[in-house]
């Protein structure tokens, strides 16, 4: 099972960028304990990391020759991009969307996902754990064990 994990702008100034929202740790370092789970689990995980809006939709749309999986944060094209939402519908591609913090106990304009209507599911608001979350839910779908998209 291959998982693409696909970073939006601004997650490259993790560990830097506002720690007490989105914690202390650099998106190499998330990126290796997330490799680190993958492995436990039995996915095979390939990062990608950018700030610009096309340059995601164009991995997203090539996502489906190669990816069983999506695990997705967009940052803050979250609450505009549709097109990210659209390459997302297009894609074929199972995708999870994450977020570190709790977008929902932010600002008014962070509170709604364009993109996440056209995934199978959201996780926020558990700094890391939240890409961890999303590998054991990729885990247990294929393992048959939860009901849903």
């Amino acid at each position: 099972m291959k998982v693409l994990v696909l970073h939006g702008p601004n997650l490259n100034l993790l560990g830097r960028r506002d720690p007490g929202v989105y914690g202390t740790k650099s998106l190499d370092q998330i990126n290796e304990e997330i490799e680190a789970l993958a492995s436990q689990l039995g996915l095979e995980v390939e990062f990608f990391q950018s700030n610009q809006e096309g340059v995601l939709i164009e991995r997203i749309q090539k996502a489906a020759e190669s990816y069983d999986w999506i695990v997705f944060n967009p940052g803050a094209f979250t609450h505009y991009s549709y097109a990210l939402r659209d390459a997302v519908a297009a894609a074929g591609v199972p995708t999870i969307e994450v977020h570190l913090s709790n977008i929902q106990a932010r600002e008014e304009f962070r509170s709604r996902s364009v993109i996440a209507p056209v995934c199978a599911g959201q996780i926020s608001g558990f700094g890391a754990a939240s890409y961890f979350l999303a590998l054991y839910a990729i885990f247990e779908r294929a393992a048959g064990q939860t009901g849903g998209i």
